[in-house]
């Protein structure tokens, strides 16, 4: 059975760093949610959205993309989802008057939660470099001079169109085709810092750049694997299907350099019998910390001792435990993987993973021994210049047992924004296809260019090289969410023109171009009125569910506007000639569900299908056994040259508790013991005995001369060996642009070389 780790030592206190011995979920969960309630609604909080969320006829959570189960509780929502609904639905506003008294050199000297914590935009803003404060403008104007502005470009793909994972798909369907109609296919986006890997890696090994299960294939697992994500943080309504799977016997197998208390044990607080009971229940039957940045020589490690007990039981007259015909019906390039994997050195495999060759042939026999299997893993197998290597070879260890196809067997990536995934399904790539292009220009009478356009690392490089000269913002916290912030801070200070479209203020907008343009927009709570009535968007969960989401709470201004209306209004502006009938797209949302039913046929009859409850699922030809590769078959990928080994202790940033993404709730993270802080630095105690670092010293983190993390608390914490941690995004500027897997763009924030010094 997997053990809690070892308590921070009492005998050396340090300020806000103290044992938590909870579960995850529980009482703290529900301390968690009545005081973001009460911190950010009041006293007099209206709680009617929170009953809302997730629900049939409510709204989709703009937390984590965490499936809804078909049978919605009375309230289907967990701590972190309740934080975020509360964050948007504050009453805190940020008005013309609270511009008029604070300067833009005033607010940068704000902490990132302070700028976001100051409430809800309630105007449209434009920044007036003559008295360094955002001033009122009005709408028209403001789309005036953003149509001005683009249209001063001396090419479209001098402009860059950033998408955050919170735009719905109807949202995002505009915004893509009003950038095409624009001519450019520069699209850097989220996904391109959490999933790329994803996306590309699963694309080349399976076809399809998502996952293959559903939630009821949790049911029917024998055995999952969770590896590199902590779901009582990121996506805390997993726990519950991971509890039902643990309490019918199906093995949880962890491999994570952490200790997270969402992967020990849970009590849900949903279900006040469990509340009252004593214990918790056991989630992980075995946990492997295995070294940050050691995922790759981990899975080969699996897949090395998996080809070893199928030869042994094939000489012992069994019938072998790789699944021959699947992989003769179904795959390429198993016999060179397996030349591969076998020519490894378990030596060197022990080294780069931080496991023992023991560690990996108990993951192994789990893995043989169980009929159905679920792999999940997280940003913690994504976020490394190998990422996409990581994805393979965790497809390839599901493909020799034909793990994919059947009832409880599949790939499981988690995503983290709600619709993140939605968004690229309906043409917010910079990579497009031929058809998917044919199609929309058939639709909507225009020609879309055809050049592969930026993702989020490229659009940050011409930005900083003066190539790009513009920026829309469809959402996000683009400067703060990428590495190396100094040259990002200044890339964005060369823009001629910059537009957020937001719901609150936050760091981007500190940084303004010649022209800074800040467009209020409707939350995912809130009613949408346009011409043709209330109306209401769709959303595509990570397991390729899409269902609509209503919002129903009073807009927090009455100069607010949707974001499909804002996207229409600055295409009308800039492109006055365009054949699109934009008003008619916005005043109706139906239109835009037909366009997208007509350029992407997976979501014929998107209208009809969508108003059932629960919507409907897209096709996902890996749950079938058909691959969407070139040739139909899935690939089984070798992944050449492993990552260097690097001597140096290997950084990975995290989020905290109170942490979504880029946005800072609050300052405890409350399952490692953090209380009121971040400026942490999680380590491991031989590391520390090591070095001479005590429990609470301050130290600086140093990746380069020029790349420091200064006055971190050095704290003890049960962390694998040769592996540190720290926050993101203070941790960021550890981390080079150029520090990315090659083969996706996804920036390298969880393995960063680094050495540890004494504080300056």
């Amino acid at each position: 059975m997997a053990q809690d780790g070892p308590k921070i030592d009492d005998d050396a206190p340090v300020p806000g760093v103290a044992p938590y011995d909870g579960p995850a979920g529980g009482w703290g969960a529900l301390r968690g949610v009545a005081v973001a309630i009460k911190d950010q609604m009041g006293a007099s909080a209206d709680t009617r959205a929170l009953l809302q969320m997730n629900q049939p006829d409510g709204f989709d959570c703009p937390g984590c993309a965490w499936p809804d189960p078909r049978h919605t509780s009375s309230f289907e929502f967990c701590e972190n989802g309740a934080k975020a609904v509360t964050w948007e639905a504050t009453p805190k506003r940020v008005d013309p008057d609270f511009f008029a008294s604070h300067s833009v050199s005033d607010l940068w000297d704000w902490s990132d939660h302070r700028l976001e914590d100051a409430g809800r935009l309630t105007q449209p803003l434009r920044y007036d470099p003559a008295t360094d404060h955002y001033t009122p403008i009005g709408w028209d104007e403001a789309m005036a001079r953003i149509g001005a502005g683009l249209n001063a470009l001396d090419h479209a793909d001098r402009a860059e169109f950033y998408c955050s994972g919170r735009a719905s798909n109807e949202a995002a369907f505009l915004y893509q085709l009003f950038a095409r109609a624009f001519g450019t296919n520069n699209f850097p986006d989220c996904s391109n810092m959490c999933h790329e890997a994803t996306s590309v890696g699963l694309a080349k090994s399976i076809g399809l750049g998502k996952g293959s299960v559903t939630l009821e294939d949790f049911d029917h697992a024998d055995a999952i694997f969770c590896i590199g994500h902590n779901p009582g943080t990121n996506h805390p309504r997993m726990l519950s299907t991971l509890a039902a799977a643990a309490k019918r016997g199906a093995p949880i197998i962890v491999a994570n350099p952490m200790r997270e208390r969402g992967l020990e044990r849970f009590k849900s607080p949903q279900h006040p019998t469990e509340m009252l009971a004593p214990g918790a229940t056991r989630l992980a039957s075995a946990y492997h910390q295995v070294r940050v940045g050691g995922d790759l020589p981990m899975v080969q490690g699996i897949m090395k001792a998996l080809f070893a007990a199928d030869a042994a039981d094939l000489a012992a007259d069994g019938a072998g435990l790789i699944d021959r015909t699947f992989i003769a019906e179904h795959t390429v390039g198993y016999e060179a993987l397996r030349a591969e994997v076998e020519a490894q050195d378990w030596a060197a495999l022990e080294q780069g993973s931080g496991l023992t060759r023991a560690a990996m042939e108990s993951m192994a026999q789990v893995y043989a021994k169980a009929r159905n299997v679920i792999i999940c893993y997280g940003m913690g197998i994504t976020q490394h210049r190998h990422g996409t290597q990581n994805v393979q070879q965790i497809a390839n260890l599901l493909l020799l047992r034909g793990n994919f196809g059947r009832p409880g067997a599949g790939i499981c990536p988690l995503r983290g924004h709600s619709n993140v995934q939605g968004d690229r399904t309906v043409g917010i790539t910079e990579a497009p296809g031929e058809d998917m292009l044919a199609r929309l220009d058939a639709r909507f009478g225009i020609t879309s260019p055809r050049k592969h356009g930026h993702n989020a690392v490229d659009a940050l490089a011409a930005m900083a090289s003066g190539e790009a000269r513009a920026l829309i913002a469809l959402g996000g916290n683009l400067a703060v969410a990428m590495p190396d912030p100094q040259a990002c801070f200044a890339a964005f200070r060369k823009l001629d023109l910059a537009v957020h479209i937001l719901t609150k203020f936050n760091r981007s907008c500190l940084l303004p171009a010649r022209e800074t343009i800040i467009l209020p927009c409707l939350g995912r709570t809130e009613l949408d009125m346009q011409a043709g009535g209330p109306q209401w968007v769709t959303v595509e969960d990570s397991m390729s569910m899409v269902h609509a989401s209503r919002g129903r709470l009073k807009p927090a201004s009455d100069d607010l506007k949707s974001e499909p209306a804002i996207v229409a209004a600055m295409a009308k502006a800039t492109l006055p000639a365009s054949p699109i009938d934009w008003d008619g797209l916005v005043a109706d949302y139906d239109r835009i569900r037909d366009g997208i039913a007509a350029v992407y046929p997976d979501f014929h009859d998107f209208n009809q299908r969508v108003r059932v409850p629960g919507g409907f699922r897209l096709t996902v030809g890996p749950s079938q056994r058909h691959w969407p590769t070139p040739d139909g078959k899935a690939h089984l990928l070798t992944a050449g040259d492993a990552p260097a080994q690097d001597d140096r202790l290997m950084l990975a940033t995290i989020r905290s508790h109170d942490q979504y993404n880029t946005t800072i709730y609050g300052l405890n993270d409350r399952y490692r013991g953090i209380t009121g802080r971040r400026d942490i630095l999680f380590m491991n105690a031989a590391d520390m005995d090591r070095l001479g670092i005590a429990h609470g010293d301050r130290v600086d983190v140093v990746a380069a001369p020029d790349r420091i993390l200064a006055g971190q608390t050095a704290i003890r914490h049960d962390i694998a060996a040769g592996s540190v941690a720290a926050y993101y995004p203070e941790a960021n500027g550890l981390l080079p642009l150029d520090a990315h897997d090659r083969q996706s763009g996804t920036p390298a924030y969880k393995t960063i070389p680094v050495d540890i010094r004494p504080a300056a």
